[in-house]
């Protein structure tokens, strides 16, 4: 009897590792995405996006065993001025009517002390290209309706030639815009209730 429970619970093993990992889900009300670019080489332009969602998979005992997914919803960029937002939509920029999302999948996720590098495939106007985000996490709180919540801030700097966005014109300073983009993402995540599977974020 105890030579036939053997391989029975052998095979149990990678069920009992997956079931370590918890699904949270970005709540897009308390998510924000926000960028910046050095405009004529003297200040910095910001703006955001008003939508991201996505899905974290936490795994605390093993953090290599988490995974992030985020998608971007490239059509929502505001810098608070509409002719440039509708340069950034067009095809001298994002093309928005083309690739209408910016998407982030997780590859690697490492904890370095009280932070997380976590590498991944970062798609930008139909461009994919590793990224490296640096991340913390904040502990768990119970919020006022029953759910469980943490904070996460992410951060990055991209070079946007790499990913298409070659627009450039310049002045005698130097280029009217930079190619280097800083983006940061604040984020609540929801604890999935009953250790459900969200959705794909894509």
């Amino acid at each position: 009897m105890t030579k036939r429970l053997v391989p029975v619970l052998l095979a149990m093993v990678p069920a009992l590792a997956l079931a370590q990992a918890t699904t949270w889900n970005l709540d897009p009300v308390h998510t924000q995405t926000t960028f910046g670019v050095r405009h004529l080489v003297i200040s910095t332009v910001r703006g955001e996006f008003k939508k991201t969602s996505g899905v974290v998979m936490l795994d605390e005992q093993d953090p290599t065993k988490s995974s992030v997914e985020a998608t971007i919803d490239a059509t929502t960029i505001n810098t608070r001025e509409d002719k440039r937002d509708a340069d950034l939509k067009s095809p001298n920029f994002l093309d928005v009517q083309k690739y209408p999302t910016i998407t982030f999948k997780s590859t690697k996720v490492v904890k370095d002390g009280d932070r997380y590098k976590v590498t991944g495939d970062l798609t930008i106007h139909g461009v994919t290209k590793p990224a490296v985000l640096d991340a913390t996490l904040s502990p768990e709180v119970k919020d006022p309706w029953g759910g469980t919540r943490r904070g996460i801030q992410a951060s990055t700097k991209i070079n946007r030639q790499d990913y298409g966005l070659h627009y450039s014109k310049a002045i005698e300073a130097g280029p009217v815009v930079g190619d280097e983009v800083a983006i940061e993402i604040n984020a609540e995540i929801v604890k999935a209730a009953g250790g459900q599977k969200a959705a794909s974020a894509r």
